[in-house]
């Protein structure tokens, strides 16, 4: 006699495991503790077998026997259930570790440790808004090139030329350790060579005009700001570290008998350590600065709290106090400024590089090399010092 929902509910277990048969093979098996099981029975190649399908009351009665009778058509047709079910798992296995977004994560939780944390969260944050929605679940080995350029597409529609072609790149970059991992055979990557109009390169805006760095530099001096800020800008043009490194320079880094600011890897945009030889001029602005800072770790804390680094934007909005746009210099055109003119004036381009904390092709020599240069990088950055002095006190 078929089951019914009543006759389930009221079955109470007993010492012993029981069985209440509904029809073709479905049984609900009660254990001792009182869990209710679904059971399919049937044979295959002659032999009795048996499988689960669900836990009463998270199956019910009727969704049992939907289940029953999917596996009665599987045996009419020629298939095991149990081994089916088996490569249903393996397959679901398999699409959960080859899928585009799972290769993806795993090659950023093997590479995203030696970037800048600044640089990893970017390329994470532009996988997860315009590829993985697209992508993300498609096993990677079936991406053809179509497929990809049809979610670049996507991000070039709404004009970020630029984030496209890194899109492109970094997905070129999942692929190829798709490759090496032995989950797919080619890059589709590589096809799509030119399917995308050039980006148009961006500089930060920046002075490179002798004259008009001497007016910068002097209207630096006049600046009625706060003193901690005042030092940052007076400092950033002899240093041209990005802005970040700079704000979250630490006393502890500065070593004033050798005038040397050692940056750890953690802190640099390659994780490579830096090596800032500190000419006269620089160490009289962060010996000025440290009676006033130097009891805390930071040497350009913040204004609301001395335990954070002084705001991204603090050297930007005291250019704008200054008078210059946003169009015209940024913190970050220091470097620009420093990089144009340190090679107009014919100092070794590699010592501008590695001053500059360019990343080196070479990797390797690269992780072994962050003070290469140094006698000449110090000579340079004091004579910089001294044509900026030479620049700020002409006015012809």
């Amino acid at each position: 006699m078929p089951l019914t929902n009543t006759k389930i509910k009221n079955a109470r277990p007993s010492s012993k495991r029981k069985r209440l048969y509904d029809e073709k093979g479905l049984y609900l098996e009660i254990s001792p503790k009182g869990g209710k099981w679904w059971r399919f029975k049937y044979r295959f190649s002659g032999r009795e077998k048996r499988i689960s399908l669900g836990i009463y009351p998270d199956v019910s009665l009727k969704h049992a026997r939907d289940r029953r009778d999917h596996s009665r058509q599987q045996v009419a047709a020629g298939i095991d259930p149990s081994r089916a079910r088996k490569l249903d798992r393996k397959i679901a296995r398999l699409a959960a570790t080859h899928s585009f977004e799972a290769v993806a994560r795993e090659w950023f939780s093997k590479h995203s440790p030696n970037w800048a944390d600044s640089h990893s969260s970017k390329i994470i944050r532009r996988l997860e808004r315009d590829i993985f929605p697209w992508l993300g679940s498609r096993p990677i080995a079936e991406i053809e090139a179509p497929d990809l350029l049809e979610s670049i597409r996507r991000i070039e529609d709404r004009g970020a030329i630029e984030t496209a072609h890194r899109a492109l790149n970094n997905c070129g970059r999942v692929f190829r350790y798709a490759i090496a991992t032995g989950r797919a055979t080619r890059d589709p990557a590589q096809d799509l060579r030119g399917a995308l109009p050039p980006s148009r390169p961006r500089h930060h805006p920046s002075i490179v005009e002798p004259k008009a760095i001497g007016g910068l530099l002097r209207a630096i001096d006049a600046y009625d700001g706060t003193f901690v800020t005042k030092c940052a800008l007076k400092l950033a043009p002899y240093v041209f570290l990005r802005p970040g490194e700079l704000r979250q320079g630490l006393w502890v880094e500065v070593d004033f008998e050798s005038a040397t600011w050692r940056i750890g890897s953690g802190r640099m945009k390659a994780r490579r350590p830096h090596i800032v030889p500190l000419a006269g001029q620089s160490l009289k602005i962060l010996k000025d600065l440290k009676p006033l800072t130097g009891s805390r770790n930071l040497i350009f804390p913040g204004i609301r709290s001395p335990r954070q680094p002084m705001s991204e934007n603090t050297i930007n909005v005291a250019l704008r106090r200054l008078g210059y746009t946003k169009n015209e210099m940024t913190g970050h055109g220091f470097r620009s400024m420093a990089s144009t003119l340190l090679n107009e004036q014919g100092w070794h381009h590699d010592a501008i590089e590695r001053q500059l904390a360019h990343i080196d092709q070479n990797s390797v020599r690269a992780a072994y090399n962050y003070a290469e240069y140094l006698p000449e990088r110090r000579k340079m950055m004091q004579a910089w010092a001294d044509y900026l002095d030479f620049l700020k006190a002409s006015r012809t």
